[in-house]
């Protein structure tokens, strides 16, 4: 009867032992006893984005939180060129880029034999011409030097808009991508330095003028609805193929990560950010 009872204490205790353990190793549950967030968050996507610095990075930035919440975790990679972050895209080192606008990455996937794809528009980046020498288009003299961004499109937006302003004039039917070798009519003789699109903020001081787009122009201080010369105007009949846009790869545009990145990017947290922020430099979308 004894050895009975010892037996059946031990069946007790070594049930007791298993339940705490049990509970100890239950999914779901912190050291505490609360729960733990659930399992959708657990399992945490990482979604490695390339960008310039401004407003790209910043956009990224303000939305990194909201995606947090829904199981991405953005990693911002900032790159000062336009060439980097559509090769690592496609290379497969980066998950998708933000950076360019829809007329420039056509024309990387052509030269490059590339199939980029665009995700979501987001915002226009209106691109203006500077100087610290002239105040005024008029006071540009004879064989004046004028620095353009030397990338596909960025370049022909520049001469796009001299033509529109009455410096020069273009062969017919082109537009945004236009070239130097476009161009029929230069009174004034202007000389055309080509430059990479990053340089250009500081060529200021070694040309008459320079044409800048808004992420770089931005860097630097200049504030392009006050300090541009002339500046386009962001209901141009092309403006469509100027978007900055979200790109990805056609093997991963569909996917959760990415969907929900557009979507943060649409949203009216980001419109108002934008808005705030940049105050008509950049112009949401949608």
């Amino acid at each position: 009867m004894k050895k009975v009872w010892l037996s059946l204490v031990a069946l007790v205790l070594m049930a007791a032992l298993v339940a705490c353990g049990t509970k100890q190793n239950t999914p779901g549950q912190a050291s505490g006893g609360e729960s733990s967030p659930p399992s959708e968050t657990q399992q945490e996507v990482t979604l490695k984005v390339g960008a310039t610095p401004v407003p790209h990075a910043e956009i990224l930035n303000a939305v990194k939180d909201a995606l947090a919440k829904e199981g991405v975790k953005l990693e911002i990679l900032e790159f000062n060129d336009y060439v980097q972050p559509n090769v690592q895209v496609y290379e497969k080192q980066l998950d998708a880029n933000f950076f360019q606008h829809t007329a420039y990455l056509e024309q990387f996937n052509k030269e490059r034999s590339y199939d980029l794809v665009k995700v979501t528009g987001v915002h226009i980046e209106p691109i203006g011409v500077y100087s610290k020498k002239v105040k005024s288009l008029d006071e540009l003299k004879e064989g004046a030097k004028i620095a353009i961004p030397n990338d596909p499109t960025n370049g022909g937006r520049t001469l796009s808009l001299l033509a529109k302003h009455g410096l020069i004039k273009l062969k017919e039917g082109v537009d945004v991508d236009a070239t130097v070798g476009d161009i029929e009519q230069n009174n004034k003789k202007l000389e055309f330095v080509e430059l990479e699109a990053a340089t250009l903020p500081r060529a200021l001081d070694e040309v008459d003028a320079a044409a800048i787009n808004t992420n770089y122009a931005l860097t630097v201080g200049l504030v392009p609805n006050e300090d541009a010369l002339i500046i386009e105007d962001k209901d141009s009949p092309y403006a469509d193929r100027l978007v900055n846009i979200l790109a990805a790869r056609p093997d991963n545009k569909d996917s959760d990560a990415i969907q929900k990145l557009a979507k943060a990017l649409n949203s009216q947290e980001v419109k108002k950010f934008v808005e705030e922020k940049y105050k008509g430099a950049v112009v949401p979308t949608f």
